[in-house]
C-alpha cells in the first residue's frame, strides 16, 4: 500500500489545530462568563457621601418683636391722713410732728379713714409707713381694700411712743397688692380708750 501524501499530513494537522483552537475559545469564553458573573455578585465598593450641611442658627429678623422691658415701680405719694376721703371718729388736730400742719387725733375703737382710687401700679405694694404717736399700750390699725370689711392685707400693733405727740414711724408688713384700689383704715381696741394719733402713711414697694 502505498504511503499517504504529503498534502493529506497537512490537512489533518490544519484540523487538529483548527479543532483546538475551537476548543481553547470556548474555554475562553466559559471563564469570561464564569469570571462576570463574580463580578456582578460581588458588593458594590462603598461610596463616601458628602458632609451635611452646617445649620446656622437663624438670627432674629427686623421685625421681630423688642424684649419686654420690666414695668417700672410706681412713687407713692405721701397720704396726709387730716385729707383722708372720708373720717369716722377721728378729729384732726396742730401737730409738733417735723413739718407741722396736722394730724389725726382722738381716735379710738370703731373709727375709720378711707382713701379713694390709691394707685399702687404694676409693682405690688409689700409695705405701710405708719406716722403715729401715743402715750397708750394695745389696740391696732387694720389696712384694708375695697370694703371696710374685707379682710385686713396688713396691721399695725400700737405701742407707746412717749407722748401723743412724740412722733415715730412704723412700718407694716402688707400683701402684696397692685392695681387701684379704695383703701380703708380701721381701728381697733378692746375698750373705748382714744389711744392713737396718725399723722400721715406713704406705701413702700
Amino acid at each position: 500500500m502505498p504511503p499517504p501524501r504529503q498534502s493529506v499530513y497537512r490537512t489533518k494537522a490544519y484540523r487538529v489545530r483548527q479543532r483546538s483552537l475551537f476548543a481553547l475559545a470556548g474555554l475562553g469564553l466559559l471563564l469570561a462568563g464564569y469570571g462576570l458573573g463574580r463580578w456582578q455578585d460581588s458588593p458594590a465598593p462603598a461610596v463616601a457621601l458628602p458632609p451635611a450641611a452646617a445649620v446656622t442658627p437663624s438670627t432674629p429678623s427686623a421685625e421681630s418683636p423688642p424684649p419686654t422691658e420690666a414695668p417700672e415701680p410706681t412713687v407713692y405719694p405721701t397720704l396726709q391722713a387730716e385729707a383722708a376721703d372720708d373720717n369716722v371718729g377721728a378729729q384732726p388736730q396742730d401737730t409738733e410732728d417735723e413739718g407741722g400742719g396736722q394730724n389725726l387725733g382722738w381716735i379710738s375703737d370703731g373709727d375709720q379713714l378711707r382713701f379713694d382710687d390709691v394707685d399702687f401700679g404694676p409693682v405690688a405694694a409689700t409695705k405701710l409707713d405708719v406716722r403715729v404717736a401715743s402715750d397708750l399700750e394695745g389696740g391696732r390699725m387694720e389696712i384694708r381694700l375695697d370694703q371696710p370689711d374685707q379682710p385686713p392685707i396688713g396691721t399695725m400693733k400700737v405701742t407707746r411712743t412717749g407722748g401723743w405727740q412724740s412722733w415715730r414711724t412704723d412700718q407694716v408688713d402688707l400683701t402684696p397688692t397692685t392695681g387701684r384700689h379704695t383703701v380703708y383704715l380701721t381701728f381697733v381696741r378692746e375698750d373705748d380708750a382714744e389711744f392713737v394719733n396718725l399723722n400721715w402713711l406713704q406705701f413702700v414697694h
